[in-house]
C-alpha cells in the first residue's frame, strides 16, 4: 500500500516537472543538458525532468517609459525630455541567448540614444519637428536591438520640460507674435477697405446717376425708422437749368 503511495506521489511530481502549457502569446525556449534545442509552443509542452528547462518569451508589445534624461541641445538649451517606446519579441531564440535580459537593455539603450539624438537637434527642432526626431529615435533602436531579436515598432516623445525663464522668453515671443499678425491683419483690412471707396469713387465720377440711387436708398433707410424729421436729399442736377440761365442773364 505504501509502495503504491509513493509511485503515485512520485508520477505526479513527474507530470508537474514535464508538463508545461504555453498561452497563445507565449514560446518556451528549451535547454537540454545547457544546448537550446528550439523555441516550443503554445499549447501543451512535455520536459524531460532534469535535463530540460525551458524559459518562456513573451510575444506580446510592450509599452516602456523612459526615464526623463537631461539634454543640452545644440543651441546649448538644458531641457528634460522623456519618451515612451514599443517593442516586441520577434525571435525568441535571440531574445534570450544574445541579451541577459532584453528588457532592462532596451531600456538602457533607449536613454542612451534618446540623450544623443536630442542632443544633436536645436530647440526649435524638438518642439515643432517631433515626427522627425520620433523616427531617428526608431531607426536607431530598431538597428542596435536587430541582432537580439528585437523590434522596435515606435517611439514617441512625451514631455519637453523647458526651464521657467525659457517658458517665459517664448511666452513673450508668442505674445509679440500674435500682436504683429493683428497690425498686419488691421493694415490690410483698412487697405481693402480705403481700394473699395476708391473703386466706389471711380464709379460714381463714371456714372453720376448711381449717387442720385444711393440718395434714394438712403432716403428709404431713414424713413424706415420712426424718425420726426426726414432730410430728402435733392439731386444738383435739377438746379442746373435755373443757374445756367442765370449765370447767362448775368453775363449780359
Amino acid at each position: 500500500m505504501f509502495t503504491t503511495i509513493a509511485g503515485i506521489v512520485l508520477l505526479l511530481l513527474f507530470l508537474a516537472s514535464a508538463i508545461r502549457v504555453l498561452n497563445e502569446y507565449e514560446r518556451g525556449i528549451i535547454f537540454r543538458l545547457g544546448r537550446v534545442i528550439g523555441a516550443k509552443g503554445p499549447g501543451l509542452i512535455i520536459l524531460i525532468p532534469i535535463v530540460d528547462k525551458m524559459v518562456k518569451v513573451s510575444l506580446r508589445l510592450v509599452a516602456m517609459d523612459v526615464d526623463p534624461q537631461d539634454v543640452i541641445t545644440r543651441d546649448n538649451v538644458s531641457v528634460t525630455v522623456n519618451a515612451v517606446i514599443y517593442f516586441r519579441a520577434m525571435d525568441p531564440e535571440k531574445a534570450i541567448i544574445e541579451v541577459e535580459n532584453y528588457v532592462y537593455a532596451t531600456s538602457q539603450l533607449a536613454q542612451t540614444t534618446l540623450r544623443s539624438v536630442c542632443g544633436q537637434a536645436e530647440l526649435d527642432e524638438l518642439l515643432s519637428e517631433r515626427d522627425k526626431i520620433n523616427n531617428q529615435l526608431q531607426e536607431i533602436l530598431d538597428s542596435q536591438t536587430d541582432p537580439w531579436g528585437i523590434k522596435v515598432s515606435t517611439v514617441e516623445l512625451k514631455h519637453i520640460d523647458l526651464p521657467k525663464e525659457m517658458q517665459r522668453a517664448m511666452a513673450r515671443q508668442a505674445e509679440a507674435e500674435r500682436e504683429r499678425r493683428s497690425k498686419v491683419i488691421n493694415a490690410e483690412g483698412e487697405f481693402q477697405a480705403a481700394q473699395r471707396l476708391a473703386d466706389a469713387a471711380t464709379i460714381i465720377q463714371e456714372h453720376p446717376m448711381a449717387l442720385q440711387l444711393r440718395y434714394l436708398q438712403t432716403l428709404k433707410e431713414i424713413s424706415a425708422e420712426n424718425n420726426s424729421t426726414t432730410i430728402f436729399p435733392i439731386p444738383i442736377d435739377l438746379f442746373k437749368p435755373f443757374l445756367t440761365s442765370f449765370a447767362d442773364k448775368k453775363s449780359e
